[in-house]
């Protein structure tokens, strides 16, 4: 690595701040398909006029939006993926920005080890967790096509998804298999969330909710696959290892379970994606970590499973399969 490459990641930061204040100012929206005035777009939105055309410059120097003649607007994908006027909309950009303050308390968190949102998630208010749900939905809508296409479903009629949030690796097994029975077991504050995505979404009565605290409660038995994406790195290592024990004694027989999340090497430094994400998880959640492949193994082996494999997806993203006799 370079000097300039160096100073680039120290400033990167500044680029993603302007992003993030235009989004939670709602600039974009406002615009929409029209050109308006700095004066016009600060006294609309009660923003400081030369503070507003400042940041509007950047955003222009950014190309999320355009200037001619003193007249702003957005441009294609600033409107695109930015305006709630557009069915593009990236929504997840809300949880991006309590990701923030967190992540700003990084030095502290390394000198104490306490996380700087140690607040659990049932009492984290509305605001975050639809938030955060929102953005879990907007990234699993891309990439479960593909994720899900690795998954053998031929001998599968039943699938739970513990921690399935928005529902949506459930809508794409529905996708893949339409007769397919699935389920998703989450929060009590997190399922009403949930049926109104799925609602939206267009598969109401398709799929069936269980609520529960799987660090307390059981799961609910008969299925012939468990999904877990996204679930083990918020979690520490006991409570994973008892989380795969409860999915092995809900399954049916000859059922498996799907691991699917960044799955460290032994020395936890790749992929980069997966050591970069473990710092999220340092800052933001109690006992969240990325685990390792054995560490993963250990959990499944504890449990009872056999056959345990690896499958590589994108992106660092990996599962991790087991198989219940």
């Amino acid at each position: 690595m370079n000097l300039k490459e160096l100073r680039e990641m120290a400033t990167a930061f500044q680029k993603s701040r302007i992003l993030l204040t235009a989004y939670e100012l709602d600039i974009f929206t406002f615009i929409g398909e029209n050109s308006y005035s700095s004066e016009t777009i600060s006294k609309a939105l009660d923003l400081n006029i030369n503070a507003t055309e400042r940041l509007l410059n950047a955003l222009v120097a950014l190309q999320l939006m355009e200037k001619k003649k003193g007249m702003y607007s957005n441009t294609r994908d600033g409107f695109m993926f930015m305006s709630k006027k557009s069915p593009a909309y990236i929504g997840g950009f809300r949880h991006t920005n309590h990701l923030w303050n967190t992540w700003s308390h990084l030095t502290d968190v390394v000198k104490t080890g306490i996380s700087a949102n140690n607040i659990d998630i049932n009492e984290r208010g509305e605001e975050w967790l639809e938030a955060f749900i929102n953005a879990m939905h907007d990234r699993g809508m891309k990439q479960a096509p593909s994720q899900i296409s690795k998954i053998d479903l031929q001998s599968v009629e039943s699938v739970l998804d513990v921690g399935g949030g928005s529902g949506c690796f459930c809508m794409e097994f529905i996708n893949r298999k339409p007769r397919l029975r699935t389920s998703i077991f989450d929060l009590p504050n997190v399922l009403p969330i949930s049926k109104k995505i799925v609602e939206k979404e267009g598969y109401s009565g398709k799929i069936g909710f269980y609520s529960g605290d799987y660090t307390v409660d059981e799961l609910p038995k008969g299925f012939d696959l468990m999904f877990l994406s996204a679930i083990i790195h918020s979690n520490s290592y006991e409570t994973n290892q008892n989380l795969v024990k409860k999915c092995y004694n809900s399954l049916n027989a000859n059922g498996k379970i799907v691991i699917q999340d960044w799955i460290m090497n032994d020395a936890k430094t790749e992929p980069v994606q997966g050591a970069i994400f473990s710092i999220n998880m340092l800052v933001g959640v109690e006992d969240g970590n990325c685990y390792s492949e054995t560490e993963v193994s250990t959990w499944l082996k504890h449990a009872g499973f056999t056959d345990i494999a690896k499958v590589e997806l994108e992106a660092g993203i990996a599962q991790m399969i087991g198989k219940k006799k």
